[in-house]
């Protein structure tokens, strides 16, 4: 298959040509050329910007990703730190479900006054600003 020009690589992708040129000189990515002042890129640049995008909606930070990639292009996954990133996505689940459970109750709560409902109340203890803190902080995102 022939190279493709940035504006190919863009409507195929779906990637913006800034982003193209941004990820260029990150070293996400790097073209083949140029035909007159347009980029060329490999066509295996699609599967490439795909494994970024992975990597971002991941959570994974633009330079986690380049180091995913050895010098000579290849892909050189790190196996801990992606069970690690796991590990957190799976934490996070749990805390995002928790108040999912909690936000329904409290639109389905039968009590007059949700101050009035055992189970919203206990919600609200577990959910106080001094009931968080004896909990382990997020680990901050890269």
């Amino acid at each position: 298959m022939r190279d493709l020009d940035i504006t190919e690589v863009a409507r195929r992708s779906g990637v913006p040509a800034s982003t193209l040129r941004f990820y260029e000189a990150r070293g996400l990515l790097s073209s083949t050329g140029r035909r007159g002042l347009r980029r060329l890129f490999a066509p295996d640049v699609l599967e490439r910007l795909s494994l970024i995008a992975m990597g971002r909606a991941a959570g994974f930070s633009l330079e986690d990703i380049a180091r995913m990639f050895a010098p000579d292009g290849r892909l050189r996954l790190d196996r801990k730190l992606l069970s690690a990133r796991a590990d957190e996505l799976d934490r996070t689940i749990r805390e995002l479900s928790a108040m999912r459970d909690r936000l329904r109750h409290a639109a389905v709560c039968p009590a007059p006054s949700h101050l009035e409902c055992p189970t919203f109340r206990r919600i609200l203890r577990s959910t106080a600003p001094a009931a968080r803190s004896k909990r382990t902080p997020p680990k901050p995102r890269r």
